[in-house]
């Protein structure tokens, strides 16, 4: 967790015009006000190789200001560029009224991946509209997507409505929950806790990404994600790293128990693992981390695991993990009770005015 503190409180832009490296086509698509800031924090750490990044939304303003290779603004008839209001079926309707503009970004794509925050319009009304798409263009499509606080009564019923549609299209659904970062990051600055979540996201889509475009030590291709990803329902991302000398046993630990998630993996249906270290990095390594992740697991499992040598991970090692079909307390609809308020509850009313004033996917 203190590396993606770290992170995101130190990244600097910085843009890379390296070449993509595979042959698979990978979008990645930002949704409403927070899926727009978790693609412009993918952009300050280079963007993804061999990947485009897509950043739509209705409301206009906060679009131009997102960092992305293309933009689309949703539904401009219907919102002329203002927003939902936080209404979904807002956001729903202007995704289905630009399905041709989003479909042209998505053509020919392999894998799709989409982020959003739950709960407010844009977001959580367009991203199933987005997995149907990329979806009926063939894609293996992976949603990460974040949900409320306990504090925002209408918006957990809209989450939980909108996480309901996206497991309906999308192959898998990674979800993170907004409670998990106020225990983890109380004092810091609310702009600036968002933002380690969006270092967490734009992490786990860079990591994965690469996986696939850039060789590695062992290697694992498109076909080794499509098998773990189709199909697998909701899953749990951890990412961990350490430095020490039983940095294979704490950089596991760490991804494993991550403190933005708590999950339950008995019964996970597959497990994807990435490792990443120094130049000092050995296959011994490699593998201890590989068979501690496999032991956490239910034997059947099927587990595909992959790694890469990063001299800028010199004396580290980075332990990257997405086990699908997990269970856990804070998957809205999964192990806990439905809210009971009224779903005609004024949108974002429970919400600090500075939470609103920053405008992240509240629109």
């Amino acid at each position: 967790m203190e590396f993606l503190v770290k992170n995101a409180m130190n990244r600097e832009p910085e843009h890379s015009a390296a070449p993509a490296v595979g042959k698979a086509k990978i979008v990645v698509v930002g949704a409403g006000g927070a899926g727009n800031n978790s693609i412009s924090r993918l952009m300050t750490m280079g963007g993804v190789h061999g990947a485009e990044t897509v950043a739509v939304n209705t409301d206009m303003q906060h679009l131009e200001a997102t960092k992305a290779d293309t933009k689309i603004l949703l539904g401009y008839k219907l919102t002329q560029g203002l927003g939902a209001g936080g209404y979904p079926e807002v956001g729903r309707k202007a995704a289905e009224d630009s399905r041709n503009e989003v479909r042209e970004v998505m053509r020919g794509a392999h894998l799709v991946f989409l982020t959003c925050g739950l709960g407010g319009g844009t977001g959580t009304g367009a991203v199933s509209i987005l997995a149907d798409i990329a979806k009926k263009e063939g894609a293996i499509v992976i949603a990460t997507v974040t949900t409320p606080f306990d504090l925002e009564k209408a918006r957990l019923i809209k989450a939980e409505e909108g996480l309901s549609e996206l497991r309906k299209v999308a192959d898998t659904v990674i979800v993170i929950d907004n409670n998990k970062l106020v225990e983890q990051v109380p004092n810091l600055p609310l702009e600036q806790a968002f933002a380690v979540c969006d270092e967490l996201i734009a992490t786990m889509i860079k990591g994965i990404s690469e996986i696939i475009t850039v060789p590695s030590l062992v290697n694992l291709d498109f076909a080794d994600i499509k098998s773990i990803m189709t199909g697998g329902g909701v899953a749990m991302i951890g990412i961990g790293e350490s430095d020490t000398t039983n940095k294979v046993e704490e950089a596991v630990k760490s991804a494993m128990q991550h403190p933005l998630l708590d999950v339950d993996y008995n019964g996970g249906t597959g497990a994807l693992i990435h490792i990443a270290g120094g130049p000092g990095m050995t296959l011994s390594e490699v593998t201890k981390a590989g068979n501690l992740i496999s032991g956490e697991l239910d034997p059947s499992a099927q587990v595909i695991w992959g790694a890469r040598v990063d001299p800028e991970l010199d004396g580290r090692i980075r332990v990257m993990t997405i086990v699908t079909g997990v269970t856990s307390p804070h998957i809205l609809g999964r192990n806990s009770p439905s809210p009971t308020l009224e779903k005609n509850s004024s949108p974002g009313a429970e919400a600090p005015e500075m939470m609103k004033e920053l405008r992240i996917d509240y629109t």
